[in-house]
């Protein structure tokens, strides 16, 4: 599969140097990510969803104080960085996390300083393709493990959150109108941007209920359209998202605590707070299922092993089960910019030109009104003709009859 962030001419610097930005979580860190800064994260089995977006931030180093690739499983994040010309250090430890936002540092051969100090204040290990290859290799090897556990968390999950699954109990009581609509529900996750750019016909012709999905939300927005429900901790959801006037479910934990429950109430939002297991994008899916939609399109949303393990969370086993219940509904749109992306080649453009220019040529011809119009354009082109005739001291054309 072609790797759409990979740049032209990919060479990794060896000796990286500049501004840092500090934060444990890759998804806080590239709000405020600028080009050219180097990003310092805590980030063990880096996904591809975190690479992709460190890659549009444009950090010019990834320093990780956790392994890249810890060999549970095959993750796609570290050769996206390397594919896009970014160096990866690695298992670089706590000590790297001690760092401000703003400090200026050197890399060399893994070691770490702050310029202009001989000390070195972390050590790590230089990912290349190679070793990235290899760790992979590697991690291909327990994916047996990872199956077993998963499967085990699904039972899990499936005990502990059959009625909410199969009843929909708990589910809050929503305005939104989702009966017999069309349901398009946004997760800013794999190819997220490509496909919602090939759904907008779809979106303009049939006009589904959004729901954004956390940081989806915001995906909606940019991509110029609104979302009517908004789902999710509300950790990665921007103000402008959360004053669009959209309806707000604050997705919690058992215990009612949520990331970004204390800044909704501080906008003075209206919200509901739905406090179950399992991911936001289940919730949102549930949700549309329980309201009668005819029918649910998952854009962004997790649907393979691999994609679940990339996601880092026990909990997306749930995931599966939901696909299980709300199967007969769900359309998934993963990849469709792939499969609607079409190419018209220039001569074809050039013969249907002209194929148009001879139909409306035959239609002037065959009526009154047209053969008037097709004499005045003679005149017309005459004139022109005779006019740059002029200019070159030319004699003009004998005028037609």
């Amino acid at each position: 599969m072609r790797n759409p962030f990979r740049r032209k001419s990919a060479s990794v610097s060896e000796h990286p140097s500049g501004v840092v930005r500090v934060d444990a979580r890759t998804k806080k860190l590239t709000k405020r990510l600028q080009p050219g800064e180097i990003a310092i994260i805590d980030h063990t089995d880096l996904d591809r969803v975190a690479a992709e977006a460190l890659v549009e931030c444009g950090a010019s180093a990834v320093l990780n104080a956790s392994p890249s690739i810890s060999g549970r499983y095959p993750n796609l994040g570290p050769g996206i960085l390397l594919d896009a010309g970014i160096p990866l250090v690695d298992d670089l430890g706590p000590d790297i996390m001690r760092l401000h936002d703003g400090q200026r540092i050197t890399v060399e051969d893994g070691s770490v300083r702050v310029e202009g100090k001989e000390q070195v204040i972390a050590e790590g290990s230089v990912q290349t393709k190679q070793t990235v290859a290899e760790a992979m290799d590697e991690a291909q090897k327990g994916l047996s493990v990872q199956l077993e556990a998963f499967a085990a968390n699904t039972m899990e999950y499936m005990r502990g959150e059959w009625d909410l699954l199969l009843n929909g109990v708990g589910m809050p009581s929503l305005t939104t109108q989702m009966s017999g609509k069309h349901v398009l529900v946004v997760v800013r996750g794999y190819s997220y941007k490509e496909d919602l750019q090939a759904l907008k016909p779809y979106i303009r012709e049939y006009k589904p209920v959004i729901i954004g999905v956390d940081g989806g939300a915001d995906a909606v927005l940019d991509a110029g359209f609104k979302p009517t429900l908004i789902v999710g901790d509300m950790d990665s959801v921007s103000d402008k998202a959360l004053t669009c006037g959209a309806e707000i479910v604050v997705h919690a934990y058992r215990d009612g605590r949520a990331p970004g429950l204390a800044h909704v109430e501080e906008l003075g939002v209206e919200h509901h707070v739905f406090a179950a297991t399992g991911t936001s994008e289940d919730i949102a899916m549930l949700m549309a299922d329980e309201a009668g939609a005819e029918i649910i399109v998952a854009l962004g949303t997790h649907a393979t092993l691999l994609e679940f393990l990339d996601k880092g969370r026990a909990g997306m086993s749930s995931t599966f089960l939901t696909r299980l219940k709300v199967g007969g509904r769900l359309i998934d749109a993963k990849g469709v910019s792939q499969l609607y992306r079409t190419r018209i080649s220039g001569w074809w453009l050039l013969f249907l030109a002209l194929a148009g220019t001879f139909a409306l040529a035959i239609a002037l011809m065959s009526t009154p009104g047209g053969q008037t119009f097709l004499g005045l354009s003679g005149a017309v082109w005459d004139d022109i003709v005779n006019f740059f005739r002029s200019l070159l001291g030319l004699a003009p054309n004998s005028p037609t009859v």
